[in-house]
């Protein structure tokens, strides 16, 4: 009797364990959608190396007053060093952006686009229509105008009125197209319609870049990485989603990613719902 239960145990557990096993493997085989994302991937801790020279941009917009250089600094306190150097001296490398100095280069490029003189700014279907004008001038109203406190006197003195840098047909060109197709999860606008501090920023950056002949996928490339650091909860999100659809964040096209619908407000909540929150973006459109 015992003999015969013996075998029976024998005979039944071996194939059991092999079932569970194999039961294991399959388990183990079946992808289960990733539901985080290295943030070093979308906005590195070391930072990302800009294809721009800054230069001595930053003493000329104080010197033509459109960085009042008092209410910048009372914005900031005591500055590093690095941001001395921006604010007041002739930076000869490329600028490096980093998760501490995002909202500085931020605040300097705000600037820089605002002040400078492009047709874009002047561009009558968008920031100077009529219909957005109220009480003021067509632009005046915007965050991107109204909203530059930082400014000796009002902000629309300077709104395009200096020649900061000057850009050839071609290189005009260049800033029209990537301006059309580079959004901000902060609005449903592309940067040619720069009516909030991040779209005026990014035209100040494509304003710089082309002025010093980086090549368009170099400028889709740095647009990319200068919004994941802006906005590093959005492009963490968008990283997720991407990278549940089997693309690592270092495979995308920054110019699909940089579209309407992956970096406006209404794809990007597209997006968002498609996959586990991630948080809500720190990103806000005032200095």
């Amino acid at each position: 009797m015992d003999n015969t239960l013996e075998k029976i145990v024998e005979r039944f557990t071996i194939p059991a364990a092999l079932a569970a096993s194999v039961l294991l493997l399959v388990l183990l085989s079946i992808p289960v959608p990733a539901r985080s994302v290295d943030t070093g991937a979308v906005a590195p801790e070391e930072g990302v190396v800009l294809p721009i020279v800054w230069g001595d941009l930053g003493r000329q917009l104080v010197k033509v007053g459109a960085i009042d250089k008092k209410k910048f600094t009372t914005l900031y306190g005591t500055l590093t060093e690095e941001q001395k150097v921006l604010l007041e001296g002739d930076n000869p490398e490329r600028v490096r952006i980093t998760r501490e100095n995002a909202p500085y280069l931020l605040n300097l490029l705000w600037a820089l686009g605002l002040a400078n003189t492009n047709p874009i700014l002047e561009d009558r279907a968008e920031m100077m229509n009529p219909k957005y004008g109220g009480d003021g001038p067509p632009a005046g109203g915007f965050a991107s105008t109204g909203g530059w406190t930082l400014a000796s006197g009002d902000a629309m003195e300077h709104y395009g009125m200096h020649s900061l840098v000057i850009l050839t047909k071609e290189q005009q060109a260049l800033v029209e197209k990537l301006s059309r197709g580079i959004y901000r999860p902060c609005c449903g606008n592309s940067t040619h319609f720069p009516d909030c501090n991040h779209g005026m920023a990014m035209l100040g950056l494509l304003e710089l870049m082309a002025s010093q002949d980086i090549s368009e996928e170099e400028m889709w490339r740095a647009a990319l990485a200068v919004n994941s650091y802006w906005f590093p909860d959005t492009y963490r999100t968008i990283a997720l989603y991407k990278q549940q659809k089997g693309v690592a964040w270092k495979e995308v096209s920054p110019q699909e990613v940089l579209g309407k619908e992956y970096s406006s407000a209404s794809g990007f909540a597209r997006v968002a719902a498609a996959v586990a929150p991630q948080g809500k973006s720190s990103a806000s459109c005032s200095v």
